[in-house]
């Protein structure tokens, strides 16, 4: 530490207070909950004196006690341990101890006291400490969590990695409650798993000895040895890391050098051949998976009530959007983008005439699949307003889970944006804090590319540090604090990027011949395609095993027309006459039949009036998995027979068939309508209690809620009675020490309190006074004695009311002597309560003293005047 030098000044001008220099030296933040004390004494107990390093714990308080934290922790070390005070400087070699109720964070070099922001059970200051750490130290920053209930630590463990500092976890076998460190451990942000008196040296061989490591550029091989780090990482990842930026490529390698303690990167290219393990560590170390819900708020706050609303109003009629997010990480982002999405569309009448599809990709497989569960841990109240998460978000035990009208906006994908194809056609691309681990060759290239994905007037959103470089001429910023932008269409622009990555195009660059085909407006298949459906392919519908209508293809208005009254999209319902009553035994026979069941013949009347004549043909789906279970029907219109002249004298049995046949078909039709009335009254019912299900979620959300400031609360009285019952050990200590001191002295003591009621006694007083255990609390007067000291309660309250001693020499009845002294009892703090009384044997003295007395009475008698020798 350098120390600044007083500079002199003049009587009138006032003192200069001299500036705490920023933090040079790594500071470990220890965050713990119920059951953390002793891991952390474990820990703070093999830390040395001079390490070099600051500590600071945060532990779970109950706010309305005073914390004794410090004291407990003071036994466990010589270091420094104090309690926070606000605006008070870091410095090395001390332990600090967070205050109870108060929010903690560190700026220049200073602590910073806050009150809570949020109410008791909803705090994470474990999360918020970690995350000031990281933003004001960096790579010197170290996290540590220990034992706990829930996830605090997490969010703030994610910021210190990515920042480049050190991240460790507490084994969970041996923590009382396992669910902070294996939250941090199932997240992916511990470095290092390990005990809690382990950590300390390695902890210290990290730091000193990576700030002591060579970069691994400057070594005499570090070209080579780093060429061949890259190559295994594309053998065996399948992806290729040339195109990062050095530096950080090399920190991260560093980084992982160090945890194993490997010297130079000569022998760290051995050891990742023969671990795979470790490069999948390093590969997962080099993507940086950070990211967070609504990260900048600025930026959403004015795409939803900017930009996002200019985008539907530029298409009244309705659209479908599309949206693709690239290095998605675990989703978080494409998800705050779906809810701000599905606010602005909220508000418009109908909603349903717009919609967003979002592309989210990521290198990371595992991130992807835990994007894909669409579940998050509760800290994320930090960063979701309580609106949103109960709009968007149902509660889970232990997290939350997205619901399924946002989940289904996303489809997520592992993707290279490097070396795989863009999506294309895209209204919205969201690409921040990407580029600026990319160099600069490679940012020139993904900004034209970026330019060729988006639709005219399309919004790219960047991270704050990133911007489109030399290309300002393609995008035009909407608002420069927020990094979002708005595509142009320039003219000089308009062809494909010259850089266009994809796996599978390895062919030469097209021909001459070829430029005028390529230049040709439109896709010629998809035209060509579409017209072939609308001309040549018969109508057709695809059924549900209800006869719900899910599509249509085809013009089938000959065929079917919507029924009257409330909207009704069952083919049963919607079928013309003449094939109304066929249609539920095709569909009945197709689900029971593998392949195709026809029926010829039918007649139908269109809404002309006219006779037409068609085909069925119905199949039950079995392929793809998507549509098992389905049937797809199709009409075929054919010409009409022509008509037999009926004779004149009809056949009386005909007539009467044909008269049954109408009543079974009247009959028929009852009962389908009776089924449809019951089907709708399920419906509703089946609404209801949709409606209840709602309610009960609703309920069991505040159950939830109001089990988790329990399990709070819970936490903070399991650190007091931690504290208390280790109070509880140092007081049975030293009521120990005291008995065994009193009983050692040999002599008869008897604490009274004011009231001159016994409170204490010593084994001798029962010599004295008739005293047993459960005299405690009587009055000193109802124990009988043997002393004849009848004014021994008057001189006790004279000596309270005094405060001055009295001693006095008292015979007993049986003869001996005793030396009672009466003194004021005082408290620690310098309280009267009571007195003590001491009972000091002089019998002995008493003894010699009358001996003596009788001696010197003897000599005195026998030289009595006039006596003569004879």
């Amino acid at each position: 530490m350098t120390t600044s030098k007083r500079s002199k000044a003049s009587p009138d001008t006032p003192p200069v207070v001299p500036e705490v220099p920023l933090i040079t030296f790594p500071v470990v933040a220890i965050g713990a909950s119920a059951g953390g004390l002793d891991p952390i004494v474990a820990f703070l107990g093999q830390v040395p004196q001079e390490s070099g390093l600051a500590y600071v714990v945060i532990q779970h308080l109950d706010p309305t006690q005073k914390a004794m934290l410090p004291e407990l922790l003071q036994r466990a070390t010589s270091i420094p341990v104090t309690e926070i005070t606000h605006h008070v400087p870091l410095r090395a070699n001390h332990i600090y101890v967070i205050p109870s109720n108060a929010d903690l964070g560190v700026s220049k070099g200073r602590f910073v006291l806050r009150e809570p922001l949020q109410p008791r059970g909803h705090r994470l200051p474990i999360d918020m400490f970690f995350q000031e750490l990281a933003s004001e130290l960096g790579e010197l920053a170290v996290g540590v969590v220990f034992s706990g209930m829930g996830s605090d630590g997490t969010r703030g463990m994610q910021a210190i990695k990515q920042a480049g500092g050190l991240t460790l976890a507490q084994h969970p076998d041996t923590a009382k409650f396992d669910m902070m460190p294996q939250s941090a451990i199932a997240a992916e942000v511990v470095d290092l798993v390990d005990y809690p008196e382990k950590m300390p040296e390695k902890i210290i061989n990290y730091l000193f000895r990576s700030s002591f490591l060579s970069l691994p550029g400057r070594e005499p091989n570090g070209r080579n040895c780093l060429h061949e780090i890259v190559n295994l990482l594309s053998e065996h990842t399948g992806n290729s890391f040339t195109d990062y930026k050095i530096n950080t490529v090399l920190r991260r390698i560093e980084r992982r050098m160090s945890l194993y303690q490997i010297p130079t990167m000569e022998a760290y290219v051995p050891y990742l051949r023969d671990n795979p393990a470790e490069i999948d560590l390093l590969f997962k170390e080099l993507l940086i998976g950070v990211t967070s819900f609504f990260r900048d708020q600025k930026v959403w706050e004015y795409l939803k009530m900017v930009a996002l609303p200019q985008l539907l109003a530029a298409n009244p009629d309705g659209r479908a959007f599309k949206a693709w997010i690239p290095a998605c990480s675990t989703g978080e982002e494409a998800y705050s983008l779906a809810m701000v999405f599905h606010e602005v569309v909220a508000g418009i009448n109908p909603p349903s005439k717009y919609s967003l599809q979002i592309f989210a990709t990521d290198l990371s497989a595992d991130a992807i699949d835990r994007a894909r569960q669409g579940r998050f841990s509760k800290n994320i109240v930090s960063d979701v307003s309580a609106e949103r998460l109960q709009r968007f978000f149902v509660a889970d035990k232990n997290d939350y889970c997205i619901k399924k009208e946002i989940r289904n906006m996303i489809i997520f994908a592992q993707q290279n944006i490097i070396s795989d194809p863009p999506f294309t056609k895209l209204d919205i691309l969201c690409c921040r804090n990407l580029l600026i681990y990319l160099n600069a060759k490679l940012q020139q290239r993904l900004i034209p590319l970026f330019h060729y994905a988006l639709n005219r007037d399309g919004l790219l959103l960047l991270g704050s540090a990133d911007t489109p470089g030399h290309f300002s001429e393609l995008f035009v910023p909407l608002i420069t604090s927020t990094r979002l932008y708005r595509r142009l269409d320039n003219l000089a622009r308009q062809r494909l990027p010259t850089y266009f990555p994809t796996k599978v195009s390895l062919a030469s660059p097209p021909t001459t011949s070829d430029t005028r085909e390529a230049s040709m407006p439109g896709k010629i298949q998809a035209h060509v395609e579409q017209l072939l459906l609308q001309k040549y392919s018969p109508a057709a519908a695809l059924l549900n095993q209800d006869g719900d209508i899910l599509y249509i293809n085809g013009r089938t208005g000959v065929f079917l027309e919507p029924a009257a009254g409330k909207a009704n999209w069952n083919i049963h319902a919607m079928a013309r006459e003449g094939l109304r009553y066929e249609l539920p035994g095709l569909i009945k026979q197709a689900l029971q039949t593998d392949g195709l069941v026809r029926l010829k013949g039918l007649v139908v009347k269109d809404h002309m009036g006219q006779s037409v004549g068609v085909d069925l043909t119905a199949e039950a789906l079995s392929q793809p998995e998507s549509l098992s279970g389905m049937v797809f029907i199709t009409f075929s219109s054919v010409p009409l027979a022509p008509e037999a002249r009926r004779s004149r004298s009809p056949n009386p049995k005909v007539l009467e068939l044909e008269q049954q046949l109408a009543q079974a078909r009247n009959e028929i039709q009852a009962v389908r309508d009776e089924m449809q009335t019951s089907r709708e009254e399920l419906k509703s019912a089946n609404e209801e209690l949709q409606s209840t299900n709602e309610e009960l979620q609703s309920t069991n959300e505040e159950l939830t809620t109001s089990k988790e400031e329990m399990q709070s609360l819970n936490e903070e009285l399991y650190t007091v009675n931690a504290e208390l019952q280790s109070k509880v050990d140092d007081l049975s200590l030293v009521n120990s020490d005291m008995k065994n001191l009193l009983n050692s002295t040999d002599i008869a003591t008897i604490f009274l309190d004011s009231a001159l009621r016994i409170r204490r006694f010593t084994a001798p007083a029962t010599q004295i006074y008739k005293l047993i255990q459960t005299d405690l609390r009587r009055p000193l007067s109802d124990i009988v004695n043997d002393l004849d000291y009848p004014d021994l309660e008057t001189d006790a309250l004279e000596v309270i009311r005094s405060l001055v001693f009295s001693e006095r020499q008292v015979p007993t009845k049986t003869g001996r002597w005793y030396n009672v002294r009466i003194m004021p009892y005082r408290t620690i703090e310098n309280v009267i309560d009571g007195v003590v009384v001491t009972f000091i044997n002089i019998t002995e003295s008493k003894l010699l003293e009358a001996q003596l007395r009788q001696i010197q009475s003897g000599s005195a008698t026998g030289r009595e005047p006039g006596g003569s020798a004879s």
